[in-house]
């Protein structure tokens, strides 16, 4: 675990990389159609994102959302979420320094664990699910 402290970094390189790593989820093979399903206006989309992540590492307070309630609904998989990581590791260290780059996938890592178990999927691939349903009150 790392051992959070000032970050290295500002919103402006947020920005950068949200930029960067949504473009490579656009055309990720298996990132690509679900994202891109859902995404309808990605200039917005990536506003919003910098706002959560800038919320989250700079704790600027700027994201007003609820990240489960978006994620319900959404044909994603324990795969998914490997993916998404794994492409955060591969785009963080091209943006910030090595400092920026450990505290930004500690917190991806945090936030993607804490959306699996809300979605109710498994750590990994080859356990199986809680099997229990997510009920929406909508």
């Amino acid at each position: 675990m790392v051992v959070m402290q000032d970050p290295t970094f500002n919103e402006t390189q947020i920005a950068q990389l949200v930029d960067c790593f949504y473009e490579k989820v656009r055309i990720d093979p298996l990132l690509g159609p679900v994202f891109n399903a859902a995404v309808h206006d990605w200039d917005e989309h990536k506003r919003t994102l910098t706002s959560f992540w800038s919320s989250v590492a700079l704790r600027t307070a700027s994201y007003r959302g609820n990240p489960m309630a978006m994620h319900r609904g959404q044909p994603i998989r324990v795969e998914h979420f490997a993916r998404w990581l794994a492409l955060w590791r591969e785009t963080t260290p091209e943006v910030l320094d090595e400092a920026g780059t450990a505290q930004m996938i500690e917190y991806a890592e945090r936030i993607g664990r804490s959306l699996r178990l809300g979605l109710g999927l498994p750590e990994q691939m080859e356990k199986r699910g809680l099997g229990i349903p997510i009920v929406s009150k909508s």
